[in-house]
């Protein structure tokens, strides 16, 4: 870790993940309005407003970031503000992808326009609306039980995902509900239903 100066003459420290320049790929798009940081790619377009603290250069095809806050808030900003803008380059250009699969008997989704409607063993289906800047889709082989989001912002699919997970978590016994794919669901082993009692 590096250290630099602030305008105010205190020492700040740089990020060694930080410093490093961020990529950016043929097809995206840079621009710099204030303290507001835009880009644009193929898979959509993205904004972030930068902390104060917080600098960024474009230079050809890479973006630098620097930070003047004094002390370990210099790096910890830096690394942060490199890592958002390297998952909104990656998000511009190539997009980010997140599945989620319905595991239970009559458990299913159905999509009408941007409309989600979830049936997960409840008196009453679960309608949820698609956000702004996703995609949905549910694969025809899967009758229902796949869910398929995609879009360019890492952190609103992934808040998406979340919600979508939250209205029915796996469960412990028999791993119903929803869950993401890949997702290892620790399961209980059932009640031995009175076996071995007393005599």
């Amino acid at each position: 870790m590096q250290t630099a100066t602030t305008q105010n003459g205190e020492a700040s420290k740089t990020s060694r993940v930080g410093k490093r320049p961020v990529d950016v790929p043929k097809g995206v798009t840079v621009s710099m309005q204030g303290r507001k940081v835009e880009i644009k790619g193929a898979k959509g377009q993205l904004a972030r407003e930068l902390p104060s603290t917080v600098d960024v250069k474009v230079e050809g095809t890479k973006l630098h970031v620097t930070s003047t806050a004094p002390g370990r808030d210099g790096s910890r900003l830096q690394g942060l503000v490199r890592a958002l803008l390297a998952s909104m380059v990656k998000g511009a250009a190539d997009g980010y992808e997140r599945v989620l699969e319905l595991k239970g008997t009559g458990y299913r989704v159905d999509l009408k326009g941007t409309t989600l409607t979830f049936a997960l063993g409840y008196s009453h289906p679960v309608v949820f609306n698609v956000p702004k800047g996703l995609t949905a889709t549910i694969p025809a082989d899967s009758k229902g039980t796949v869910l398929v989001l995609t879009g360019a912002d890492k952190e609103l699919i992934g808040q998406t995902a979340a919600t979508i997970r939250g209205f029915r978590p796996p469960e412990p016994y028999g791993g119903k509900g929803v869950r993401y794919r890949g997702e290892r669901v620790r399961e209980k082993a059932g009640k031995a239903g009175g076996k071995g009692g007393k005599k």
